[in-house]
């Protein structure tokens, strides 16, 4: 199977599938999954942490790293898709619809090449990067 000919709901059935065979359902709710995805997405950080740029960027070329990477990735995916699951989000339709949103927060005319906010859509409350 590869992302160009598996769609979400494959992906969702499989760690559905998992998640029943094992009978963790009661396990799989909103406080659980999200502090589940926290540690997951900690744990694919450590595998860069207090590397350069550079060194990170060759870790993640390097093959003796990618199915540690790899892991991790799969980890924050499969909590993700549970997620998704425990609380009813359609992902591909949540996706498109945040896009649109950070399209309108961060015009293309005004972020291109910024990391940070532009002036006309930075307010006190808003001064995150961009998703």
């Amino acid at each position: 199977m590869h992302d160009q000919d598996t769609s979400v709901e494959v992906l969702r059935e499989r760690v559905r599938r998992f998640v029943g065979e094992r009978e963790w359902q009661s396990f799989h709710n909103p406080k659980n999954l999200s502090m589940s995805l926290a540690i997951e997405a900690a744990e694919l950080m450590e595998l860069f942490q207090w590397l350069t740029l550079d060194e990170a960027r060759q870790r993640a070329a390097d093959p003796q790293f990618r199915e540690a990477i790899a892991d991790e990735i799969a980890d924050c995916l499969s909590y993700l898709l549970a997620m998704a699951d425990a609380v009813g989000v359609d992902l591909t339709t949540e996706l498109h619809r945040k896009m649109e949103k950070n399209a309108v927060k961060y015009p293309r005319e005004k972020s291109i090449g910024r990391a940070d906010p532009p002036e006309s859509t930075q307010t006190p409350e808003s001064t995150q990067t961009p998703e």
